[in-house]
């Protein structure tokens, strides 16, 4: 399984947390992350992840391009829906590209969870 993991500043929190959850199963999984999200999973959890530059700095985009050419299997996107991006055109960018390529995308903590835990039964 090849996995994007990227989560806003008000949700890093809560992906290390989620990733600590299922951190037998990510540790099977090829990683690649967004920045800081990525350094953190690395060294809080000791993951093995491609860290991306961060998502205002096209980090989304490079997810979306790896994406695009079947690199990706799935994306989990924890986004604060609260908090204006200035990147708001590329994350719309990912969400679509998962849209017209039929990668499950979760944005939400709820979502990640049935992602992962249907993940989790299959492999």
């Amino acid at each position: 399984m090849k996995l994007a993991l990227i989560a806003h500043d008000g949700k890093k929190n809560d992906m290390v947390a989620l990733a600590a959850r299922y951190l037998p199963l990510l540790q099977n999984c090829s990683l690649m992350a967004t920045g800081t999200t990525g350094r953190r999973l690395v060294s809080e959890l000791g993951l093995e992840v491609d860290c991306l530059l961060s998502g205002p700095l096209g980090g989304d985009l490079q997810i979306g391009a790896r994406l695009a050419v079947g690199e990706v299997d799935g994306v989990i996107f924890l986004r604060d829906p609260m908090t204006p991006q200035p990147h708001e055109p590329d994350i719309n960018a990912l969400v679509r590209a998962c849209d017209v390529h039929d990668v499950p995308c979760a944005t939400n903590l709820a979502g990640a969870e049935l992602m992962l835990q249907a993940w989790a039964r299959r492999f």
